[in-house]
């Protein structure tokens, strides 16, 4: 199944290949991933009953058991809930665990918007600048040291994968550095939306872009690496805003 940004199966399996993860590839992961999908995509709107089992059953050719697993799952994520005598029914995206990995996974698998983008923007900007200006009180001499060095292979990255791989790597050394469980806790987001955004725009293509990104990184491992914990809020701040408005600009001119 492609997204309206040409996102197929193989690109997926290569997202979650940069964050480190192997893909499930078991009947019921495929049947959860497709219909969470669909949810996100607007297939099934909020307020709707989803097909019946029996329609289901059919579509996806699976066991009742493999079936039943996968609403769970959706429901346990606040997608969906069954109703005696009404069915199961799509609930409304406030209900939605917007922080779990699947559910961000299928946003990005269904093409996201601007300003779905945005929000996660903005969402990275409250917890990734904290996280920066606590690495900055708490790193370790090695951990500051990691970070200057992943910054210079995201500036000598020579293809979009390999650079997402060094950036993945530096956020989430960042994360460490902070030294604070519920910073690493919640890093999905920021490992989602980062290996996702890679298959919209990398600045790989563009010289005079990837030396401005991997600059505005090396800024943020300085600051940590000086102890100067406005600093790295400041240049964590300019990496995740400029990586918006590099993505937006191209979902904007597709």
């Amino acid at each position: 199944m492609a997204s309206r940004h040409g996102q197929d199966s193989n690109t997926v399996e290569l997202i979650a290949s940069i964050a480190g993860r192997v893909p499930s590839r078991n009947l019921h992961s495929l049947v959860l991933w497709q219909l969470g999908v669909a949810i996100v995509r607007g297939d099934y709107p909020e307020g709707t009953v989803l097909p019946s089992d029996t329609e289901l059953l059919a579509r996806f050719s699976v066991s009742r058991t493999v079936l039943r697993e996968a609403l769970k799952t959706l429901a346990a994520k606040g997608m969906i809930e069954a109703r005696a005598r009404i069915g199961t029914k799509v609930l409304p995206q406030t209900r939605w665990n917007l922080f779990d990995g699947d559910v961000l996974a299928w946003h990005f698998e269904a093409g996201p918007d601007v300003d779905f983008l945005r929000s996660v923007a903005e969402v990275r900007i409250g917890i990734e600048l904290e996280s920066a200006a606590l690495a900055a009180e708490r790193r370790s001499p090695e951990q500051a040291e990691r970070l200057v060095s992943l910054a210079e292979v995201m500036g000598r990255a020579t293809t979009a994968e390999e650079f997402a791989r060094a950036d993945l790597a530096f956020h989430r050394a960042v994360a460490e550095a902070a030294n604070n469980p519920f910073m690493a806790s919640i890093s999905t987001l920021v490992e989602v939306a980062l290996t996702a955004v890679f298959t919209i725009s990398s600045p790989v293509s563009n010289p005079a872009k990837l030396a401005h990104t991997a600059a505005a990184h090396k800024a943020i491992a300085a600051a940590i690496h000086d102890g100067d914990s406005l600093a790295a809020r400041n240049a964590m701040r300019t990496v995740i805003t400029d990586g918006f408005a590099r993505s937006a600009e191209r979902l904007q001119t597709q």
